[in-house]
C-alpha cells in the first residue's frame, strides 16, 4: 500500500519532468532545413495591427507584412501561419509548435532568457482604453497605484502587467484577460475600468465599439526617470541562431526601403515610432 502511494505521488512528478525534457530538447529548425522542406511556421497572436489573420485566413499586420518579403528573400517557399494567444507565443516556440513569431513582441530581458529575438522591427508607446466619456477620469497607469476605486485589465503574458507592477499597482487591481477583444467586454460589463495596452492596440479597439474610447489625456508612464516605450521584434526558439541571423541580414536591408516605412505607417505607426525603432539594438534591450 505504501509503495502504491509513492508510485501515485511520483507519477505527476515524472510527467512534469518528461514535459520539461521535451521542452528543453525540442528541435529548432535551421535555415537550411527550412529551405529544404520549403516551408516555415510563423505564429501571430491575432492582435491588430501587430499580427493577425483576416476572415480569409490571410496574415496581416506589421509583423507578417514585414516577415513576408524577408522569408521570400531567404528562399523558403511557403509560410504556414499559426494563430494563437499572446500568452502561448513563448511556450509554442519552446515546444516546437512553430519556428518563428511575427507578433511584434516587446524585447524584454526576461523574455530574452527564454528565446532569441531579431533586431527591432518596430517601436511603440503605451495607451489606455476606457469607457466612453471616461466617467472615472482615468488618464495614467499611475492612477491605479494611487486610487483604490478602479481596476485595470491586462493581457495575459503582455508586458503591461510588469509596467503596472513597477509603478506600484497591486495585483488586486488588475484583471487578466486572454485576448485583446475581451477588453471591450471587461470595460462595458464593469469587470475593469480600463485596459492597459499599447497606443496602437487601444486605438484599434476604440474603432470597434462606440462604448469605449482611448483616454485622450493619457500620460505615458515613467519608470526610473525614463518614459516607457517598447521595441518589437521577431522571435525564435533557442538553437535557431542561423535562421535568426539570416532574418537579421534581410531585415537590415528591408528597413532601408520605402516599403518598410509605408507598411508601418499603413498600420498606424507614427514617424516617431518608425525612427525610434533604430534607437537600440536587441543586445542593448536584452541587457537593460
Amino acid at each position: 500500500m505504501q509503495h502504491d502511494t509513492k508510485r501515485r505521488m511520483m507519477a505527476p512528478i515524472i510527467a512534469v519532468a518528461i514535459s520539461w525534457l521535451f521542452v528543453a530538447t525540442a528541435h529548432a529548425a535551421t535555415l537550411e532545413e527550412l529551405q529544404d522542406q520549403g516551408s516555415i511556421r510563423i505564429a501571430v497572436a491575432n492582435e491588430v495591427p501587430y499580427g493577425y489573420l483576416d476572415d480569409n485566413g490571410e496574415a496581416k499586420g506589421a509583423g507578417p507584412e514585414v516577415a513576408k518579403p524577408i522569408i521570400e528573400a531567404l528562399e523558403i517557399g511557403e509560410i504556414e501561419w499559426v494563430a494563437t494567444t499572446f500568452g502561448d507565443l513563448i511556450s509554442g516556440l519552446q515546444e516546437g509548435r512553430f519556428d518563428m513569431t511575427a507578433a511584434e513582441m516587446a524585447i524584454l530581458p526576461e523574455r530574452c532568457r527564454q528565446m532569441i529575438y531579431s533586431e527591432p522591427t518596430t517601436s511603440y508607446g503605451e495607451g489606455l482604453l476606457v469607457k466612453a466619456s471616461n466617467p472615472q477620469e482615468i488618464n495614467a497607469y499611475n492612477d491605479f497605484a494611487e486610487r483604490d476605486d478602479i481596476t485595470v485589465a491586462v493581457l495575459d503574458g503582455a508586458d503591461q502587467r510588469e509596467i503596472l507592477q513597477a509603478l506600484g499597482v497591486p495585483e488586486s487591481r488588475m484583471v487578466v484577460i486572454e485576448n485583446n477583444t475581451d477588453a471591450i467586454d471587461a470595460i462595458v460589463s464593469g469587470r475593469a475600468d480600463a485596459y492597459a495596452a499599447t497606443g496602437l492596440t487601444v486605438t484599434e479597439l476604440e474603432n470597434q465599439d462606440q462604448r469605449v474610447e482611448v483616454a485622450l489625456s493619457f500620460v505615458d508612464p515613467v519608470i526610473d526617470g525614463e518614459e516607457v516605450r517598447s521595441w518589437g521584434g521577431f522571435t525564435f526558439p533557442k538553437g535557431a541562431e542561423s535562421l535568426r541571423d539570416a532574418v537579421n541580414r534581410e531585415l537590415a536591408s528591408y528597413k532601408n526601403t520605402p516599403d518598410w516605412e509605408q507598411t508601418l505607417s499603413k498600420h498606424g505607426f507614427t514617424q516617431d515610432d518608425i525612427l525610434n525603432s533604430f534607437k537600440y539594438t536587441t543586445e542593448e534591450l536584452c541587457n537593460k
